[in-house]
């Protein structure tokens, strides 16, 4: 096997969308893209559902990937020759940020709450497991491959390198506002990141901006802000999540049944017993996910059937906004009454909750303690960003949450029970306000 990393004899380019173009200049990068592992993110959507909502949103992690690393290129040319920064670490910048999102699965999230799966654990273990990318990892040292993992774990000891791809201003972010908002066709997330660039500079903790380019971050801030609300926690976009995690339950439940399936769930298989090798998670791909909710709509069980029917021809819930008094004071009566209407409410009535908190400043034992933003002032001093701009300084810490309740309303509208779903109705619409979430944003 051979050792180390060698200069590409020609530089490999990848036309982007995004960034213009990403530049290969590395052998142990240019082989890292090419591994199995690796090029499963070509099937794996970048946003899950959102492509229900926003057509264009077709891009993948694959896509997301490969800006990360041409973001933490771009920030290692501003970091050569500077104080705190170590030429060593390159190749590992470059490495975790191509790899940190290796271990994603097909709708990640949605994927992982109905089969407690967890990506960054699959992350660690395609990084130090018996694959491909671990023996291209490993031509840099046996211990390079868990210190790639290290730093995507946020527990290497260089605290700079972690920053720079794990922090409120890091690589990660700066790719993924900017594409998906390009492929959305959104306005929101766009910023000045080559200012940011310019302007970044390396410390022994983390990097920092200079105090002269506060504003771009302020841009940043607000960018990630409205990409959170318009794009990312669309309701759309939520109601088709429900929708998929309710067909992966059903599917589960009735495999705990016994049910014998028109098409057997091969793929799941594993994760139903909660034995699930490597192989098998990665084997499983959004193509995967789709051939069988195709197949599932010829089940015999008429809520698998409806549920696969709806997610693949975008027959999705409507929601009603709802507060926290609503759970305590109606929620058991509404779940009953919907039986009454012969409609199961563990499937088709449905909360989801959405919480962001923008920007934060570091608070000293909270469960998650965030690095803030440090801008670097001209006598050489760090300030915390908030402690300089008003516009920050107004959203620090202000985390917004807010609950929405999905169900199927044509079947509220349909003949039968009429005054059952009336009472529905009214527990729903108090004001008779009918909340309608747009089809497409």
């Amino acid at each position: 096997m051979k050792e180390g990393n060698r200069k590409l004899q020609e530089e490999k380019v990848f036309k982007d969308p995004v960034h213009r173009y990403i530049h290969i200049r590395d052998e142990l990068i240019w082989d890292l893209i090419g591994t199995r592992e690796f090029q499963r993110l070509r099937r794996i959507r970048q946003l899950g559902t959102t492509f229900l909502t926003f057509h264009g949103a077709e891009h993948t992690r694959f896509n997301h990937s490969m800006g990360v690393y041409e973001i933490m290129r771009r920030i290692i040319e501003v970091f050569d020759g500077r104080p705190h920064w170590q030429q060593e670490e390159r190749l590992l910048c470059l490495s975790a940020a191509l790899l940190h999102d290796i271990g994603h699965g097909p709708y990640s999230h949605s994927f992982e709450k109905v089969f407690q799966t967890d990506h960054e654990w699959w992350t660690r273990k395609i990084i130090t497991g018996d694959t491909e990318v671990n023996q291209v990892l490993r031509r840099m040292g046996e211990n390079f491959p868990q210190d790639v993992a290290d730093v995507i774990e946020k527990t290497y000891p260089n605290k700079l390198v972690v920053s720079m791809i794990s922090s409120q201003i890091d690589a990660d972010r700066m790719d993924y506002l900017q594409r998906d908002a390009y492929y959305t066709g959104v306005s929101y997330g766009h910023f000045d990141m080559e200012r940011i660039l310019r302007v970044m500079r390396p410390t022994e903790d983390q990097a920092v901006i200079k105090n002269t380019g506060m504003h771009a971050v302020e841009d940043y801030i607000m960018s990630r802000y409205q990409m959170y609300w318009q794009v990312y926690f669309h309701p759309v976009t939520r109601s088709a999540e429900v929708i998929l995690s309710k067909i992966l339950q059903r599917v589960k439940k009735l495999r705990e049944e016994g049910h014998v399936f028109f098409q057997n769930p091969y793929h799941f298989e594993r994760f139903f017993e909660g034995a699930q090798t490597l192989e098998d998670y990665l084997c499983l791909d959004e193509s995967v996910i789709m051939y069988y909710f195709q197949m599932w709509q010829f089940e015999e069980d008429s809520i698998l059937q409806d549920l696969c029917e709806r997610f693949l021809n975008r027959r999705l819930f409507k929601f009603v906004e709802f507060s926290q008094n609503f759970l305590l004071n109606k929620w058991t009566r509404l779940q009953e009454l919907f039986r009454e209407a012969g409609i199961d409410p563990d499937y088709y009535l449905v909360i989801d909750s959405s919480s962001d908190l923008p920007y934060d400043f570091y608070r000293p034992g909270e469960e998650e303690e965030r690095m803030p933003i440090h801008l670097l002032m001209p006598n050489g001093r760090l300030r915390e960003l908030s402690r300089e701009s008003d516009l920050v300084e107004a959203i620090s810490g202000k985390k917004r949450t807010d609950h929405k309740l999905y169900y199927p309303k044509e079947w509220l509208e349909a003949p039968g029970h009429e005054d059952t779903k009336q009472q529905i109705k009214n527990m729903l619409f108090p004001g008779n306000e009918q909340v309608e979430p747009e089809q497409e944003a």
